[in-house]
């Protein structure tokens, strides 16, 4: 499954929800799914917090999907081709120069 399909899939999810509809307690604005990606982000944190490794694998897999969702929502929403802005950013990474020793 790539991008458009997993995007297709959460596309469907939200309308099954009514989360499209005007009064939906759950606006699919940019700003709304922004935020949601930023909690999602922080809850990801979360399984980091004083460890270095997860105590549930498991749980930590369902937060970095919950994170991709709402990006996956949040490009579309926001009529960015998300695979290509990837490719566009992987191209200008791969350019980029990064620093090779630690200047602290």
């Amino acid at each position: 499954m790539d991008i458009r399909e997993l995007t297709a899939r959460m596309q469907e999810l939200v309308a099954s929800k009514g989360w499209y509809e005007p009064d939906s307690l759950r606006p699919q604005t940019p700003r709304n799914l922004a935020i949601s990606l930023a909690v999602e982000a922080a809850e990801v944190l979360e399984h980091f917090q004083f460890r270095e490794q997860p105590r549930r694998t498991e749980e930590l897999a369902a937060e970095l999907a919950d994170t991709a969702l709402y990006l996956l929502q949040l490009a579309a929403v926001s009529h960015i081709d998300l695979e290509r802005a990837i490719l566009d950013k992987l191209a200008v990474n791969a350019d980029r120069e990064w620093d090779t020793e630690d200047r602290s």
